[in-house]
């Protein structure tokens, strides 16, 4: 990672203009009317990428500068697919409170804050202090990238299997920040609370359990709930897996309605194979984290991009319809074949909408003209754009 200047310094007037006494103009504009930092500075094409490193990837926490790697990989990817810059800043605090008191002085530096790897219940409680606190975007990526790409490739699923998200029956495996940020986005969309069973690793999140944590509480079922994961599965339409390797048995599947929804999403080994999945129900439609098995859900179809238009749009916020604009384009784009330079990416894709390609590629060019655009359309009819 580097800082690159866009303007020319290789005179004594350039210095001059870059820093003093040049600067002096814009930094008294600044002062009378904030909001020209997005013309005078680079606020308006800036994120940071916040970490403390309590909940990297698959290697749990292991610190806020063992987790620097991966946020400077994040800061690539929205420079890379959105030609967002974006710092990463790692910070050594895992009380959540206090993190949220330093990410809450960062605003006038950055358009938005892209909050990574923190563990859950904290990744909450930081997240919802600073959206209160900061007048730019907070996203927690963990949660609402991932929700939104698993709710993009349910509209295509459900659109092939003729069912609508207010009928759906969906079983979840795994409690955690994306399960329950999906969970959050889907009942926003329609999906009834009450056709939701959700697992942890204690079992059925219920009602009757005591102590149980505020998020999962929203979704506990009433009274004691099924004895296990394969009897919830009898004559579901969707299991939607954010959990580990092998927790869904294939023969399970046997039992779910006809042309089941797998999105087994555990990294690096899924909850079910797709080959296993397929050798029980030959009509599933199959989703996986992995790059290697067709419709992957991968965050990076979402945030470059749902930033992007949060920016273009000067959006105060990220609202649920924001990420529902995002769904529906990256969605959409699934539905028709990408241009010679994506397909030549993949030459082992037959890019056809259906089974086997619910979801666009990472590489796919329209993802950075499509959903930037829908995201912005989304704040400024949600009140939200500046």
């Amino acid at each position: 990672m580097a800082a690159v200047t866009t303007k020319p310094l290789a005179t004594q007037h350039d210095l001059s203009l870059a820093y003093s006494p040049g600067v002096a103009g814009p930094c008294l504009d600044i002062q009378k009317n904030p909001a020209a930092a997005y013309e005078m500075t680079n606020k308006s094409n800036t994120v940071a990428v916040i970490s403390n490193g309590t909940a990297v990837l698959g290697l749990g926490n292991i610190g806020a500068m063992a987790s620097k790697p991966v946020m400077e990989g994040k800061a690539a990817l929205f420079k890379a697919f959105a030609g967002v810059d974006a710092v990463d800043i790692c910070i050594d605090e895992k009380d959540p409170k206090k993190l949220a008191d330093i990410i809450s002085t960062l605003g006038p530096s950055f358009g938005g804050i892209n909050l990574e790897d923190i563990k859950a219940p904290d990744c909450f409680i930081v997240e919802e202090i600073c959206r209160e606190r900061m007048d730019i975007p907070v996203f927690h990526d963990d949660q609402h990238g991932t929700a939104t790409v698993i709710y993009a490739g349910l509209i295509n699923a459900l659109e092939l299997t003729g069912r609508t998200l207010e009928s759906l029956k969906l079983v979840v495996n795994g409690a955690g920040a994306a399960a329950i940020a999906t969970l959050d986005l889907l009942t926003s969309q329609g999906l009834p609370k009450d056709n939701i069973t959700l697992f942890d690793s204690q079992g059925c999140v219920t009602t009757s359990r005591k102590g149980l944590e505020a998020r999962r509480a929203v979704y506990a079922k009433e009274g004691k709930g099924p004895k296990s994961l394969a009897k919830a599965l009898e004559g579901a339409d969707m299991f939607l897996g954010v959990s580990k390797a092998a927790a869904l048995n294939p023969l399970w599947i046997a039992h779910m309605n006809k042309a089941p929804i797998i999105f087994a999403l555990a990294n690096p080994e899924p909850e079910v194979w797709p080959a296993h999945a397929l050798e029980v129900a030959s009509d599933a439609i199959v989703a996986t984290g992995r790059s290697d098995f067709a419709n992957q859900v991968n965050n990076v179809l979402c945030f470059p991009f749902l930033f992007r238009g949060a920016l273009d749009a000067r959006a105060h916020s990220i609202t649920p319809a924001m990420q529902r604009a995002a769904a529906l384009a990256i969605a959409e784009l699934a539905r028709s074949k990408p241009g010679k330079e994506t397909t030549d990416a993949y030459p082992n894709d037959d890019f056809v909408f259906g089974q086997n390609y619910i979801l666009p590629k990472p590489f796919d060019a329209r993802l950075g003209e499509v959903v930037p655009a829908a995201v912005a359309q989304g704040a400024k009819e949600d009140g939200v754009a500046g």
